[in-house]
């Protein structure tokens, strides 16, 4: 079955506004870039998150964490402007 890559970006907005004032906080936002065919979620950090240390934990422990909680359908949350951690 294929994906509805709409509806999964419908849903991962819905789910990144409810984390927005937190990064917002701490001078940082997001915005979705795209949903791959392979369901995984891309995001860029703005602001404060494009240069934190602290980024990757924010990513993988609480983005990604909550978009996957809220869309199941989503396997990863990664972001165009961070490096990859194998």
């Amino acid at each position: 079955m294929a994906l509805n890559k709409t509806l999964i970006a419908e849903q991962v907005q819905v789910a990144l506004e409810q984390l927005r004032p937190f990064l917002n906080a701490d001078g940082g936002d997001m915005e979705l870039v795209e949903v791959r065919d392979d369901a995984t979620v891309v995001v860029r950090l703005l602001g404060a998150c494009s240069d934190c240390s602290m980024s990757m934990m924010t990513l993988k422990a609480g983005l990604e964490e909550q978009v996957k909680k809220a869309v199941p359908e989503v396997k990863s949350v990664i972001a165009v402007n961070m490096p990859e951690v194998v």
